[in-house]
């Protein structure tokens, strides 16, 4: 319950007013832990009691205009939304055929450029997205 807590905390202090819709919406998406589209999330437990895809739709783009989201995927298929977490980091693997999403579980390689870059050019809150692109193995098979 505290990552909900910090999670609601900083949308606070980000401007977003604390709804239940909000509050429904960052529990979906801590409690999954993973990539969701914006049907699995509208369809999310006291998420789908308290509004509407639209609605969802809109608390996402507020979330990810603060930093507090990213939406991963491939642009003409459905989108895919998870939590940006301060100290936690992960790269992922998207098929190009499925849109499948999935998490890489292997040392990023960008961590130590990223932290030459900060103290070369003085840039604060530093950070990058990685996503490689391929054909999974089930897509593969067909």
């Amino acid at each position: 319950m505290a990552l909900h807590d910090d999670l609601l905390a900083k949308a606070r202090a980000a401007g977003l007013r604390r709804t239940k819709a909000l509050e429904a919406l960052l529990s979906c998406l801590s409690e999954h832990n993973r990539p969701m589209t914006l049907a699995e999330l509208s369809s999310c437990g006291h998420l789908a009691e308290q509004c509407d895809k639209a609605t969802v739709f809109r608390l996402l783009q507020r979330l990810s205009d603060k930093g507090m989201v990213r939406r991963l995927g491939l642009h003409e298929r459905a989108a895919y939304f998870t939590l940006l977490i301060p100290g936690i980091h992960r790269d992922y693997l998207i098929c190009t055929e499925c849109g499948s999403i999935e998490a890489i579980d292997a040392p990023c390689p960008v961590h130590q450029l990223e932290e030459e870059i900060r103290q070369e050019t003085g840039f604060k809150n530093l950070y990058h997205e990685l996503e490689f692109f391929g054909i999974c193995p089930s897509c593969v098979k067909e």
